[in-house]
């Protein structure tokens, strides 16, 4: 079993922080999209290759953002129509999330074993997740995952702001 730990980076306007292994060494680094038209994470590998893309939809009634690894589309997640608290889905072949995803404290299933386990870091400055992987094939996706959920919720939080002011 793998351990990883991704630390976003307070107040970083473009989106960059690096996702990490138990000997704090890089193994994943992260850029988002900055005043781009979509909004758009990229996760790259230590040789600064793409392994995976988050887009979030522009133009749509509700937030959607699509999760692609290694040039496919795995799992999308979007947010339903409800009048009282923000619901999401997320859809991906194979792939299940049981627990309170939006809290970071969740498993990820694929077939109905569990692949790997997600929980948050707290007391910590900035957001701070321990990504725990049981099948290593499936790293590059729960990493996906974890950042695209991590996405969708500072979007949820920006808009949420906007609305109060």
């Amino acid at each position: 079993m793998r351990q990883l730990y991704i630390k976003q980076k307070v107040f970083s306007l473009s989106g960059k922080f690096t996702v990490k292994d138990q000997q704090e060494k890089d193994i994943y680094y992260v850029e988002g999209s900055f005043m781009q038209v979509p909004k758009t994470f990229s996760i790259m590998n230590t040789a600064r290759d793409e392994v995976a893309l988050i887009t979030k939809k522009v133009f749509s009634f509700l937030p959607k953002f699509w999760v692609e690894v290694n040039g496919r589309e795995v799992l999308t997640i979007k947010k339903e129509f409800s009048f009282l608290k923000a619901r999401y889905t997320i859809d991906a072949a194979g792939i299940e999330v049981q627990g309170n995803w939006w809290d970071m404290d969740f498993q990820v299933l694929q077939h109905g074993q569990i692949v790997g386990k997600v929980c948050k870091e707290w007391f910590t400055w900035g957001d701070s997740y321990k990504v725990q992987i049981i099948d290593e094939e499936m790293e590059t996706i729960i990493t996906a995952l974890v950042v695209a959920i991590d996405c969708v919720k500072a979007d949820q939080a920006a808009a949420s702001s906007a609305a109060s002011i």
